[in-house]
Formats: C-alpha cells, structure tokens, sequence
C-alpha cells in the first residue's frame, strides 16, 4: 500500500524527517517523525484515515479520526 502525504501549506513548519497529522475532533496539530510510519500500529490509524476521508481530504491535510488521547496512546507506544 503506497501512501501518499498531502503537502503542508502554511506558516508553521515541519523539520525534516517529520510531518504534521491532525487528531481528532479538535483538529489538534501533531509533529511526528517520518519513521512512524513503517510502524504497524500507526499504519492501523493511517487506516482509519482512508476509510472516512478516503485519499482526496477537503483540506489537504492528513486527518486521523480518532480520540486525541489513543493518538497519545498509540504514539508513546512507538516512541
């Protein structure tokens, strides 16, 4: 499975080996390394993303549509 990342537009930015995802219903804005995303578990949340956005997301941005705190949970686990 190929994922594709949308680019990040704006001021705030991402260094090099990091993206930005936002969690949850708040669209809270996470920093996250790039290695995570060879990590089963964070794939699983990547999942989740395709199944509700699908790969064409209205704001161009990654959006993993799960509670904030399991996002936590997920990601310490990685770390």
């Amino acid at each position: 499975m190929a994922i594709r990342l949308p680019r990040i537009v704006g001021s705030k930015k991402v260094p090099k080996g990091y993206f930005a995802v936002y969690v949850g219903e708040n669209q809270k804005r996470f920093v996250i390394p790039v290695s995570f995303l060879s990590q089963p578990l964070f794939q699983d949340l990547l999942g989740m993303s395709q199944e509700e956005f699908g790969y064409s997301h209205p704001t161009g941005s990654l959006t993993i549509p799960c509670n904030e705190d399991i996002f936590l949970d997920v990601t310490s686990r990685l770390n």
